[in-house]
């Protein structure tokens, strides 16, 4: 253990918490010290085997425990409840993407945490990919103009068979579906570089293999500004084996296309300034790469726990990712989910 680290609670040992309580727990100014989990088993293995206490309620670790900040893994149907006793508590707080399931609650969340002045953040990690990273910094230097149009794109082979109607990915009130799930991360990729959309039209929810959730989301995005854009998402592709980001962003002097790998510009004319020649140009993610002093599952995962970490660390609530961004995405969930129904009952 190290002296005077940040206590770390982690709540839900799932995957993903089990993945973010080992990356958190390689910073050298901190320490997971406590988990809950309903699971007997893993809580047993836990406590042999990391060395922390393990609760079988959220409830009971915050009330005995002497923590800083808490990391929440849970599904996000119980993500309210919770993250309001954590703020209750005074404890600084990272959350699994989507957050919760509406803009509302998210907003209200994010107003207790900021009146408080405590640190959130939300697990949209594409905001700490170097590509991404660094297609925002071409955008906001003008690279390629003033941007005109943008598409963004997510696929991944999730559900490709009948996934029954057990489990938390078979219904909406649980935080399933390829909108909650999957579009969520295109959606806030399209606020970090292009800023929230000011009107969503033009939704459509398709079933490919899921009974009661869409399978493959769409929807279109208008700007005051005059900018426009729109996304497609299909977590049922079969011929993606990982998920995959994809944007195409066309501007008055060239385009960009980005994915986790890297990026091919178009430049209209020489960028020198960048090292970048009139025609396509292609930067790759080792020439992007900032190495991470832990990895596990991806650079990006360790860069976002960390983020939060250094922010707790010096009591400074604007993370990359705040609750705050986190329930803009959730309102443009809401109104693709609002624009769906509406253009079910013009098509009756």
């Amino acid at each position: 253990m190290v002296e005077n680290a940040l206590r770390i609670g982690v709540i839900g040992a799932g995957r993903m918490g089990v993945t973010h309580h080992c990356i958190v727990n390689s910073h050298p100014n901190v320490n997971v010290v406590a988990v809950a989990d309903p699971s007997v088993v893993v809580n047993k293995l836990l406590s042999k085997y990391a060395g922390v206490r393990a609760h079988k309620d959220y409830r009971t670790l915050l009330d005995k425990e002497r923590l800083d900040a808490v990391l929440v893994c849970t599904p996000p149907a119980f993500n309210h409840e919770i993250l309001t006793a954590v703020a209750d508590k005074g404890l600084h707080a990272f959350v699994e993407k989507p957050y919760t399931l509406s803009s509302a609650s998210g907003a209200e969340l994010a107003r207790r945490f900021e009146e408080k002045g405590l640190v959130s953040q939300v697990g949209y990690i594409n905001r700490f990919n170097d590509v991404f990273m660094k297609t925002k910094a071409f955008i906001e230097e003008g690279l390629i103009g003033r941007v005109i149009r943008f598409r963004s794109e997510m696929f991944s082979s999730t559900i490709i068979r009948d996934p029954g109607e057990d489990g938390w990915r078979a219904t909406h009130a649980n935080g399933g579906g390829a909108t909650y799930e999957m579009a969520s991360h295109a959606i806030d990729l399209i606020d970090y570089l292009m800023g929230k959309p000011d009107h969503v039209m033009g939704s459509s929810l398709s079933k490919v293999f899921s009974k009661n959730v869409e399978d493959v989301v769409s929807a279109s995005f208008l700007y005051r500004s005059g900018l426009a854009g729109s996304l497609y998402v299909n977590w049922s592709d079969p011929s993606f084996r990982k998920p995959t980001n994809k944007l195409e962003i066309f501007g008055t002097e060239g385009k960009i296309l980005a994915d986790q790998h890297g990026l091919k510009i178009f430049m209209n004319a020489p960028a020198p300034a960048h090292g970048l020649n009139a025609g396509w140009n292609q930067l790759y993610i080792t020439d992007l790469f900032n190495p991470a002093p832990f990895y596990l599952r991806g650079v990006e995962f360790t860069a976002q726990l960390y983020h939060f970490v250094d922010h707790v660390r010096r009591g400074d609530p604007q993370t990359r990712c705040t609750f705050a961004d986190g329930a803009a995405v959730l309102d443009t969930i809401d109104g693709i989910f609002r624009d769906f129904d509406k253009n079910k009952q013009v098509v009756a």
